[in-house]
């Protein structure tokens, strides 16, 4: 059995978000993901908008999650120990070098193959972009106003 393992923020769960863990799915046959602590969020990206408890639930509701953890606060890596995966895949925009990555687990006597995903394209794959459209209807009073936008979606 092929345990592979994912990891991320899922603050607001998107496609970019699904197509990850599909293909992350498609690399073994048991998928783990480590949804990441909140002060983890905090240091590396954002405030989070949802608690870590209700992302990993989210997360783990996903058809190709087999089961979610939450990460600890501290070295990020130390969860993989737990976990012992044969490969971890990576989002294409998570900020870790492959071949680093390898090495450093491999120092601390984890073998384990890295992955990078592929980027999918879509007009709102990420959560930032999510954030802005909504932002941007906010302030021009759209969020709830039943008009039709550009693209044919709800206001």
């Amino acid at each position: 059995m092929v345990r592979v393992l994912a990891t991320g923020t899922f603050d607001i769960i998107h496609l970019g978000h699904i197509r990850y863990l599909e293909e992350a799915k498609r690399l073994g046959d048991e998928l783990i993901v480590v949804v990441a602590h909140d002060n983890t969020v905090r240091k590396r990206k954002h405030d989070p908008i949802m608690p870590q408890e209700m992302r990993r639930r989210i997360v783990e509701s996903l058809k190709p999650v087999d089961k979610a953890v939450s990460g600890k606060d501290g070295d990020i890596l130390e969860i993989v120990k737990e976990i012992k995966p044969d490969i971890i895949a990576l989002g294409y925009d998570q900020d870790f070098d492959e071949e680093e990555l390898e090495r450093r687990l491999k120092d601390m006597g984890i073998e384990v193959r890295v992955v990078r995903c592929r980027k999918y394209d879509g007009d709102l794959d990420g959560t930032r972009r999510i954030i802005k459209r909504i932002a941007e209807r906010i302030r021009s009073n759209r969020l709830y106003s039943g008009e039709r936008d550009e693209e044919g979606g709800d206001s």
